[in-house]
């Protein structure tokens, strides 16, 4: 019997896979067709004796570093390729390190540093990091949570004179545009207290100010109406005011007194600039040393407010001693206490503002014209510099005019005697913002970083052995963040205090100097 043919045997088509990779069975350069094939988007691998070593590989060709775990499924020809491993988890930055961080993760961070450089480069991060949390803590201590300020602008709308008590009849403090009233408000069965700040006739920066951001050298308005004023209240200065009558009995003429916009600060100021200028003579005679330092650091507060406003395009509407506020710190611990609580850093506060219309600084071709104008007109960029150098010299009880300065030539200003240490720099940067040529004028944001350099260094003597070079800044400056941190712990462990308005102001600057800025400042100070 003939048998059947045989059956055809079938084919099975199988998948392609992929080959799987032994430890040993490629090596840097293999020519085997799949290693490094863009059709298989699977990197060549890397010799183990080459681990962490340099590479010229650009990045994005580097493959990843490391054993790779072998394929063990098959993937078909057009298919994603699968991850083989978990992701690990991103190393945390510098700034996010901690004291109280566990160790793996810490791990994670120093495994792949190389040698001791690389734990310095991270130990500067946390510094500069912890300066920077530091500097905002601080912050919130001198000027309060935004969300708080928030919650009493909210409480405040709506109210007027009714919903307050007032703690003064005559004014706490009294500007060249305004006058200021200490007044109670209950909030949350507590009893606050504001500053009630009544315009006087002809301001016109109330809506300008509305819209400005918060700032540590900024009055701060959190609530405002429009009320008769009442009668209590006694205006210095308006006639009739002083022989009002307080005896308990409303006068009948009421009903004349003035319809007012009234506005409410959190901050109650007790004096203008122009008061403590005019009581720290003695001061100043006595210990120079000590009130040079705080015109220094109040001349700094100004420059950084000027710089805040400039951002906004609000320029200070009349920038004299007489508009220019301070309101008390919080008192200094017990072991400051004594003839260092005399001396104590008040904050200062602008309060006066106007819209700029031309944020440029022109060179003018006349020099005379823009000294004078720049002086005369209204506010403007170029008008800052040269208020500060007026203002220099107002601290610094030296008598100076626009009149009589006009007629000094740019090296005949006024004498500044030299009384300390800051005397000779505190002339200099006179000299450099008063300027009768503009082009050669400091800006408001070089004379800031000058008076830094007059407050906390580097000083003149860091030169005399070195050359001064930005390595050399750069030596100093990390240096110094790490004896300012340790400064801070020494003095806080245990103390209890609350941290100064000085040293707010010394953290604001080693958070953000650097050694090219130094290198820069640095030449036009000593030279």
């Amino acid at each position: 019997d003939l048998l059947p043919p045989p059956l055809p045997k079938k084919q099975l088509q199988r998948a392609e896979s992929l080959p799987e990779q032994g430890p040993s069975q490629c090596c840097w350069g293999d020519p085997t067709p799949w290693a490094g094939s863009t059709l298989y988007g699977i990197p060549p691998a890397r010799p183990w004796h080459e681990e962490g070593a340099p590479s010229s590989i650009p990045p994005w060709d580097r493959p990843s570093w490391g054993p790779k775990k072998p394929l063990t499924k098959s993937q078909s020809l057009g298919e994603p390729v699968a991850q083989s491993s978990p992701q690990k988890a991103p190393s945390p930055s510098p700034a996010e390190l901690t004291f109280g961080m566990v160790d793996r993760e810490l791990g994670q961070l120093l495994q792949p540093l190389e040698g001791p450089a690389g734990v310095c480069g991270v130990v500067l991060g946390c510094q500069a990091a912890a300066l920077a949390r530091l500097s905002a803590r601080i912050q919130e201590e001198l000027v309060g949570l935004e969300e708080w300020q928030q919650l009493l602008e909210a409480e405040l709308a709506g109210k007027s004179w009714a919903a307050l008590s007032i703690l003064d009849w005559e004014p706490c403090c009294e500007s060249r545009d305004a006058w200021y009233f200490r007044v109670g408000f209950t909030f949350e069965q507590t009893q606050l207290v504001f500053a009630a700040k009544v315009p006087k006739p002809g301001c016109t920066s109330l809506g300008v100010q509305s819209s400005l951001g918060a700032h540590c050298s900024i009055q701060r308005l959190i609530g405002r109406f429009t009320d008769r004023l009442p009668w209590e209240l006694v205006l210095p200065g308006i006639p009739g005011e002083q022989s009002q009558s307080r005896s308990g009995e409303e006068p009948a003429r009421l009903a004349t007194r003035p319809i007012l916009q009234v506005l409410i600060s959190p901050e109650v100021p007790y004096q203008t600039l122009a008061g403590f200028v005019k009581g720290s003579r003695g001061l100043h005679r006595t210990s120079p040393g000590h009130y040079e330092r705080l015109a220094c650091l109040l001349l700094l507060q100004v420059c950084m407010g000027l710089e805040h406003l400039r951002v906004q395009n609000v320029g200070q509407g009349d920038l004299c001693p007489e508009n220019l506020l301070l309101v008390q710190c919080p008192c200094p611990p017990q072991s400051q206490q004594g003839k260092e609580a005399s001396l104590s850093l008040p904050r200062l506060l602008i309060s006066s503002f106007l819209k700029v219309k031309d944020k440029r600084r022109p060179c003018s071709t006349s020099q005379e014209q823009d000294w004078t104008e720049g002086l005369t007109a209204s506010p403007s960029p170029v008008a800052d510099e040269l208020n500060v150098g007026m203002l220099i010299y107002q601290i610094l009880h030296v008598d100076i005019s626009l009149e009589n300065t006009l007629g000094f030539r740019s090296n005949r200003l006024p004498e500044i005697p030299s009384l300390s240490i800051y005397s000779t720099g505190l002339k200099r940067l006179a000299m450099l913002l008063l300027h009768r040529d503009p082009c050669k004028r400091v800006s408001v944001e070089q004379a800031r970083s000058i008076l830094q350099v007059l407050l906390w260094g580097p000083r003149q003597e860091l030169f005399a052995r070195s050359k001064k070079t930005l390595t050399l800044l750069r030596s100093w400056v990390e240096v110094k963040r790490a004896l300012l941190l340790l400064k801070f712990a020494e003095n806080w462990a245990g103390a209890g205090a609350s941290p100064s308005l000085e040293e707010w102001l010394c953290c604001q600057y080693f958070k953000e100097v650097t050694e090219h800025t130094l290198y820069q400042v640095t030449q036009a100070l000593y030279t």
